[in-house]
């Protein structure tokens, strides 16, 4: 069990399970994507680890480029979307595949691809790690999930809880008995 900040987090997955993950994703992305012109687009800040560990196993002739948007404050998602990077390569004629470290209400994937699709892309597809069909509010569904979880707060492997975290290699759940950890303490 882990500290950060105000909050006690426990592991949730493991190293391991989360590298075989990628594995698994990036082959079945390289098989789908063959002889095909791909542009991966990694949504900063959580994604950074998880594009970087993917993109390693991708054996396909492909870009990469990065966006910033921010949704979440503290542990809870803020419901507006500010895109504070653009995109500085074009995508027409690319097959889009948007990597994300988590999805839950999904507005953010959603403002994303409704805005490349005015851009003419052959295609768009996203590829999260952690996916929260719970909270899922939105209208395209990640085509490649790494982990289906319940809706409660994460953080490691790139996810955070204000700014902090992210270096953790595991990834970590919020506990529930955040009282009693208090009284122990």
């Amino acid at each position: 069990m882990i500290k950060i900040n105000d909050k006690y987090f426990e592991i949730f997955i493991d190293k391991g399970a989360i590298e075989s993950k990628i594995s698994a994703l990036a082959d079945t992305i390289n098989e789908d994507y063959v002889g095909k012109d791909v542009l991966f687009i990694a949504i900063l800040n959580g994604s950074f680890m998880f594009a970087s560990d993917l993109i390693k196993k991708i054996k396909l002739d492909c870009e990469i480029s990065f966006i910033k948007v921010n949704s979440y404050e503290g542990t809870q998602s803020s419901g507006s979307i500010n895109e504070l990077i653009g995109l500085n390569t074009s995508v027409k004629d690319k097959h889009i595949i948007i990597l994300e470290d988590i999805v839950d209400t999904g507005r953010t994937m959603d403002k994303i691809i409704l805005t490349l699709q005015n851009e003419r892309p052959s295609s768009i597809e996203c590829c999260s790690l952690l996916f929260k069909p719970n909270a899922y509010l939105g209208i395209f569904n990640p085509k490649y999930i790494g982990f289906s979880i319940e809706n409660k707060f994460v953080v490691g492997y790139g996810l955070d809880y204000d700014q902090k975290g992210r270096n953790l290699e595991e990834i970590y759940q919020i506990t529930e008995s955040q009282k009693t950890l208090n009284e122990n303490n």
